[in-house]
């Protein structure tokens, strides 16, 4: 069971007799290039459910309302949590992400006719994929990771002109007025094989980058390691896809059928290319 109280400051001991390895916090810049390891695996291993990764497909088929073998698009797949399932469902399915790690994950899972995976940067997709997608999914707050935010302006355009005209667009993640509201600075949890993650948050206003320092220590060793995401409110996220010729049709609050609000912390934004957009 997932547990998560406020950190206290208090010591706590953890033991360390079997082998042990420490990697010092990686540089924030850059820090998506080899961020989703096993340690990433490890630390967020409490939110990889198999019943909640199947509600929250069940959602997404009710919001596409597309047809079995429609074309999808889940990037960054990860480790194919939402794509093994789309694939199960009747649909043509394509992961993309950089990790090696959650690819091979991935591929465990199982790959066919229907289900591939790649390696690629969301910024630069291939090229004969343009107008390839019924819809293209960005789940579980994979956006706003690169320093400069016109990087971030790049996927929404490369997500975009993958999809066909009237195409979906469905993207979930921190909502950034939301998290503020209700911002939690420090908390822990602990992981079957009885790790204890701690993290440590901060946010700049400025930037609107949120930056989490991770520190774990268990059966498998201790790590500390640091990243951040760019931040993005509910109607900043929709100029930035109207930009591309995508139009937010639905904001709900997570994988809920409720509207945003001000205090939602997880949204989905649905958007659909404009029927006439050809690129």
């Amino acid at each position: 069971m997932r547990k998560r109280v406020t950190v206290d400051g208090r010591r706590r001991t953890v033991d360390e007799s079997r082998s042990t390895v420490h990697r010092q916090p990686s540089t924030v810049s850059n820090w998506w290039q080899n961020y989703f390891d096993a340690g990433y695996l490890r630390e967020y291993e409490p939110l990889f459910n198999l019943e909640e990764d199947r509600h929250q497909v069940a959602r997404l088929i009710e919001i596409l309302g597309l047809p079995a073998r429609a074309r999808v698009l889940d990037c960054p797949c990860g480790q194919g949590r939402h794509a093994h399932l789309l694939a199960e469902a009747g649909f043509d399915v394509d992961g993309l992400d950089l990790s090696t790690t959650l690819l091979a994950r991935a591929r465990a899972r199982g790959t066919g006719r229907t289900l591939r995976y790649r390696r690629g940067d969301m910024r630069r997709l291939p090229a004969r994929w343009t107008g390839r997608y019924d819809a293209v999914l960005n789940l579980f707050t994979s956006f706003g990771f690169f320093d400069d935010p016109r990087d971030d302006e790049r996927v929404i355009a490369e997500f975009a002109r993958v999809l066909r005209p009237g195409g979906v667009l469905v993207w979930h993640g921190g909502d950034r007025d939301g998290v503020m509201a209700k911002f939690v600075s420090r908390d822990w949890w602990t992981t079957s094989d009885g790790t204890m993650v701690a993290q440590v948050r901060s946010f700049d206003p400025l930037t609107g980058f949120l930056t989490v320092e991770s520190n774990w220590r268990g059966p498998h060793g201790h790590e500390d390691r640091v990243h951040r995401i760019r931040l993005y409110t509910p109607s900043r996220l929709a100029e930035l896809m109207r930009s591309a010729g995508l139009i937010v049709e639905q904001a709900f609050d997570g994988f809920t059928d409720a509207p945003v609000t001000r205090r939602t912390s997880e949204m989905l934004l649905v958007a659909r290319k404009e029927p006439n957009r050809r690129r």
